[in-house]
C-alpha cells in the first residue's frame, strides 16, 4: 500500500466534503467571518491533498527517502491548520484559534524541507 497516496486521497475527499458542507449545509447559519474560515481550512486542505499526492510516488522510490520528513510536516500541518478551523467555525471555541498556527508553521516546514530535498538532489546543497 502506498500510505502517502491513501492520505493524499483522504486529504482530497474530506476538502471536497468539507467545502460541499461549507455550501449547502453551513451558508446562512454561520456568520461570514466563521464561513470564510471553515472555507480557507478546506481549501488548505485540498492543498496539502495536492502536495502529498504529488509526492506519493517518488516517496515510493528509494531516491525519495528524503521525503519522508517533508511529507510528515505537510499532513500533519495540514490536520492542524484545516481540522482547526473546521472545529473554531463550528463550535465558536476562540482557543482553536491558537492552533491555526502551527498547523501552518507545520506546513512551511514541509515546504521547506521539499526545497533544501530539492537543493540537495541537484546538487547545489
Amino acid at each position: 500500500m502506498n500510505r502517502w497516496l491513501f492520505l493524499a486521497a483522504l486529504h482530497g475527499f474530506l476538502a471536497v466534503a468539507a467545502g460541499a458542507f461549507a455550501a449547502h449545509g453551513l451558508s446562512g447559519r454561520l456568520d461570514p467571518v466563521m464561513l470564510h474560515a471553515f472555507e480557507t481550512g478546506a481549501r488548505y486542505e485540498m492543498f496539502g491533498g495536492l502536495a502529498l499526492l504529488a509526492l506519493a510516488f517518488p516517496a515510493a522510490r528509494p531516491e525519495g527517502a528524503g521525503l519522508k520528513a517533508p511529507l510528515n510536516l505537510l499532513f500533519w500541518g495540514t490536520c492542524l491548520f484545516s481540522f482547526s478551523l473546521y472545529a473554531l467555525a463550528l463550535s465558536g471555541l476562540r482557543w482553536l484559534g491558537f492552533v491555526t498556527p502551527l498547523g501552518g508553521l507545520g506546513m512551511l516546514a514541509g515546504w521547506a524541507g521539499l526545497a533544501w530535498k530539492g537543493l540537495k538532489t541537484s546538487g547545489r546543497g
